[in-house]
């Protein structure tokens, strides 16, 4: 591993430290936990973007998906 140092606000220091106290974790690993987690959703909203652009280049046709429409229901139990 690497060490990185960052600065951040008192208050943000604050209340990591209550977060990390409640999870019995550290400083580092919530970090790590955090920095995972908003590198996915970045990822996620840039796929989300290639995907909306794709559909405004080729829009998709009138029933193309009309087969798919059955598989999208649950049946009630």
């Amino acid at each position: 591993m690497r060490t990185v140092q960052m600065t951040l606000e008192e208050t943000l220091v604050e209340d990591v430290d209550r977060a990390v106290r409640k999870l019995r974790t550290t400083r580092s690993a919530f970090a790590r936990e955090a920095l995972r987690a908003a590198l996915d959703r970045l990822k996620v909203r840039e796929n989300e973007k290639k995907h909306k652009e794709g559909y405004k280049r080729k829009p998709a046709r009138k029933g193309e998906f009309e087969r798919w429409h059955r598989e999208q229901v649950w049946p009630d139990l």
